[in-house]
């Protein structure tokens, strides 16, 4: 291999034109590119740590919460749901999975994975589970931590989460929130749930890179989470305490390190992932710059405008309309399109992604997402447009315009 010459591959070159309407990622905002540009300092340079702090305080605001404990996970958003899971959950602990999707499956996985014991609630792909039933399972299993997903891609549903919190003191646990999808494109009103640990990603409605992942934890679980505190070895000193609680199964992602680093001790646990910390920054400034009411509605506006054009075509959208998530809509494949040839059209042809989908639905459906900057007028139009096309090459001919029926959402909302 070191015979290679190094000009082998060529310089990385990906098309930036290509329109990324799919259930994520989204693209980044032209802003965030340029602050991940900026020159990478030293992980406890105090400039740096001020930048750090920045960030805890902008999260405060895109979570809707007071929580002190409201920082960055380096890693995708999978990274923050795996901290917030093995922080809490001592094996033999009992978790309750609100699961009607993938990503429900997913939270059960990691719970094994622990250690844990899992109970699950659920209801079919494509409904949600309702609340009073969260309710009698916690008060039958009496969990260590309740976990759930607010907005599942794999079927573009959205849990409603009022009273979550309420629920899991009625039974003395914790409840954790996966909110990858929905931060800064639905309202994930942390201190309105009462939830403990929420967490999220940039890649989806805040507009940037994956890669980081922002998470809030309540007094509440931090008190619960620092009981489990064991510093590591190479690193402590004659007053660091080990907690009364069995140790955090991963170093990684052992939140107490974790939080320890972003604390005043500063206390070394990794490198802080720089350039991505920046893209944090900029994403969060972004969004409260829009204004959340401001910002939620406009995905409102986008996925509904989406999904009227998708009906008007003669498709048939996935999943019950009373929880859709804002910002994705799963549209049926119709008898007949190949739905991979249909895919495959739209990028090369349009320049335009859209989603497949998985499990139970794969090869059933499409998805398209409507997130962060792509979440307007003119890239759903765009889509809808070239959708049709598309579609009418397939062998599809639609019923009506799914532009004009669009186009008639955003006339009668005076929005963008």
């Amino acid at each position: 291999m070191s015979d290679l010459p190094a000009d082998l591959f060529g310089e990385i070159d990906p098309p930036d034109r290509r329109l990324l309407m799919g259930p994520g990622p989204s693209n980044v905002h032209p802003r965030v590119l340029r602050a991940m540009s900026a020159a990478v300092l030293g992980q406890f340079d105090p400039e740096f740590t001020t930048t750090m702090n920045q960030v805890m305080a902008l999260y405060r605001g895109v979570f809707q919460t007071t929580n002190k404990w409201t920082f960055m996970v380096d890693g995708t958003s999978r990274a923050a749901i795996e901290a917030a899971m093995v922080s809490v959950l001592a094996p033999g602990e009992t978790v309750l999975v609100v699961s009607s999707g993938r990503f429900g499956l997913l939270l059960q996985e990691i719970g094994q994975r622990c250690g844990a014991k899992v109970e699950i609630v659920e209801a079919p792909w494509g409904e949600v589970v309702p609340m009073n039933a969260i309710k009698a399972a916690a008060e039958r299993v009496r969990p260590r931590l309740i976990a759930c997903v607010h907005g599942d891609t794999s079927t573009t549903m959205a849990q409603p989460l009022d009273g979550l919190g309420d629920v899991a003191r009625g039974v003395g646990a914790l409840s954790y929130v996966d909110a990858t999808a929905t931060l800064g494109g639905m309202d994930v009103a942390v201190d309105r749930w009462r939830a403990d640990i929420v967490t999220a990603g940039l890649q989806k409605c805040m507009g940037g890179p994956p890669g980081i992942a922002p998470i809030t934890i309540s007094d509440r679980a931090a008190e619960h989470i620092f009981a489990r505190r064991h510093v590591e070895k190479g690193i402590a000193s004659a007053g660091d305490n080990a907690g009364p609680a069995p140790v955090i199964g991963s170093n990684y992602f052992d939140l107490a390190m974790v939080m320890d680093y972003w604390s005043d001790k500063r206390l070394n646990h990794h490198t802080e992932a720089a350039s991505m910390l920046y893209a944090a920054r900029e994403c969060a400034r972004i969004v409260l710059g829009e204004g959340l009411p401001k910002r939620i509605e406009r995905h409102r506006l986008a996925g509904a405008a989406m999904a009227a054009g998708i009906e008007a075509m003669g498709l048939k959208v996935y999943g019950g309309a009373a929880h859709k998530m804002f910002n994705a809509v799963g549209v049926f494949i119709p008898e007949g399109v190949n739905g991979e040839s249909l895919r495959k059209r739209m990028r090369e042809e349009f320049e335009i992604e859209i989603g497949t989908s998985f499990g139970p639905l794969a090869g059933k459906i499409w998805r398209i997402g409507t997130m962060a900057g792509n979440a307007r007028k003119h890239h759903v139009a765009h889509t809808l447009m070239a959708l049709e096309t598309a579609l009418r090459r397939e062998g599809f001919a639609a019923k009506a315009s799914g532009v004009d029926a669009a186009l008639g959402v955003y006339d009668g909302a005076k929005g963008d």
